[in-house]
């Protein structure tokens, strides 16, 4: 079983997902303060459709996918803007353009479909380096903003009204926080897949807030949760053959049941 620590494919992926483990809950838990929580599964409809598009033209399928959840993620804020009082909507609208384009999409391209199926259920021990290095810069990039402007992100999550009042550039952090996501996400769909890695960015949140008498708890807690899922999860998946995404999502849910 410890073995499979030594070959370097593992190594990748457990590093990967100690990344992604570290970045998702950390953005999750001002997601799910905010009420955004289906966020995560709308972007990454979309970067799937952008995944598939990268296959057709013969570019980095990920790198595709990031330029669409870039793209979903301007548009969700354009259209949350447009319809304040329904603001669900823009989740609603943009899921249900990704699905379709995804699958207009795979209808193009018959021969690549098995490809892009394993950005459905997640690939996390193709993972290579230049993958470690894209996931490497997101993770550095998204801690650096939110080191940054934690305090704005903190009023924002609890009062936007408040936080507008107060002469903070709402608009601009509202962008900033769903452009982070959507960096998020579209680097750890590989490692988890679309269909789960909304996971990464709730379920732990939903077990630090169970326990947590403060945000600053929820906050650590949430990402001690998702780093200790990954590492068990991946680690788990390897010596037992097992699904690494699915394992990772179900550990999640142990964790939240406990």
């Amino acid at each position: 079983m410890w073995d499979i620590f030594t070959y370097p494919f593992f190594q990748r992926a457990l590093l990967g997902g100690v990344m992604i483990g570290f970045m998702a809950p950390m953005l999750g838990t001002y997601l799910v303060l905010r009420r955004l929580s289906m966020i995560g599964d709308t972007i990454a409809h979309v970067s799937i459709a952008g995944v598939a598009l990268g296959f057709l033209l013969g570019v980095y399928p990920v790198g595709a996918g990031l330029v669409f959840a870039l793209l979903a993620a301007l548009a969700i804020e354009r259209l949350r803007s447009a319809y304040r009082t329904y603001a669900e909507l823009s989740i609603a609208i943009l899921m249900s353009g990704g699905v379709a384009l995804a699958t207009f999409l795979f209808t193009l391209g018959q021969g690549f479909n098995m490809n892009v199926t394993s950005y459905f259920f997640g690939s996390v021990y193709s993972l290579d380096w230049a993958d470690l290095a894209l996931i490497f810069v997101v993770t550095a990039v998204s801690a650096a903003v939110v080191a940054l402007h934690r305090k704005e992100f903190f009023l924002l999550s609890f009062d936007e009204d408040a936080a507008s009042v107060s002469g903070l550039p709402v608009r601009a952090l509202n962008v900033a926080l769903t452009v982070l996501t959507a960096l998020v996400i579209s680097v750890a769909i590989k490692i988890v897949g679309a269909l789960l890695v909304s996971a990464l960015l709730t379920i732990p949140v939903a077990s630090s807030l169970l326990v947590s008498r403060s945000f600053k708890q929820s906050f650590l807690g949430a990402i001690l949760f998702s780093e200790a899922a990954v590492a068990a999860g991946l680690t788990a998946a390897g010596a037992f053959n097992l699904a690494p995404g699915a394992t990772i999502v179900l550990i999640l849910i142990g964790i939240l049941m406990v």
